[in-house]
């Protein structure tokens, strides 16, 4: 059975941490791929940004370059309104019967999860996999595998800020993203 690890976010921009956190969980966990799950509409918060869709995907395509096991899956996009991860996550067990998917999220979302929508239902279907960030607690009474990374405190929220000031965010995120970015006058630049 095929062991893939499920990223979802907005990914606007995706940064250099998503990759670390990809990248460290598929290692931790042995996993055989990471899908980044671009969300249409977060029920838990409004969209931010004025990049679209197809900038969000150009970008993920750029960051993702160059690493065969990190792949995107847009199943999120297909559907319209609010998007619930049990929805989600019900349709893509159908379609891959083979695989067998660990659910990422951060130490936010862990503090979170008695509030997701149906969440011992989705705690049958997926292994919910946590990563550390500063100042969350890891308490929870869902079962959830650890995951020590490397602490990276960067988010898309902090780039886009930083962009909309005409600052630096070299380093933050691939380069690849970085000029595109630049070259489609995203987030204020």
């Amino acid at each position: 059975m095929k062991k893939v690890g499920i990223l979802g976010g907005t990914f606007s921009p995706p940064h250099n941490g998503h990759l670390i956190i990809a990248n460290e969980v598929m290692s931790a966990l042995e996993l055989d791929e990471i899908w980044f799950m671009p969300n249409q509409v977060p029920p838990h918060k409004e969209r931010p940004d004025t990049a679209s869709n197809e900038n969000r995907l150009e970008m993920l395509r750029l960051a993702l370059e160059g690493n065969e096991k990190f792949k995107i899956e847009t199943i999120e996009w297909q559907r319209s309104g609010a998007s619930y991860t049990i929805d989600t996550m019900k349709i893509l067990t159908d379609l891959y019967p083979g695989q067998h998917f660990y659910f990422i999220i951060g130490a936010d979302m862990i503090e979170y999860l008695p509030k997701w929508h149906k969440i011992d239902e989705l705690a049958e279907l997926v292994n919910f996999v946590g990563v550390d960030r500063p100042s969350y607690s890891h308490e929870t009474k869902y079962p959830i595998t650890l995951v020590n990374i490397p602490v990276i405190d960067i988010s898309s929220s902090l780039i886009r800020e930083r962009l909309g000031n005409g600052k630096t965010v070299r380093y933050l995120l691939p380069d690849s993203v970085r000029q595109y970015i630049k070259e489609n006058h995203l987030y204020g630049t």
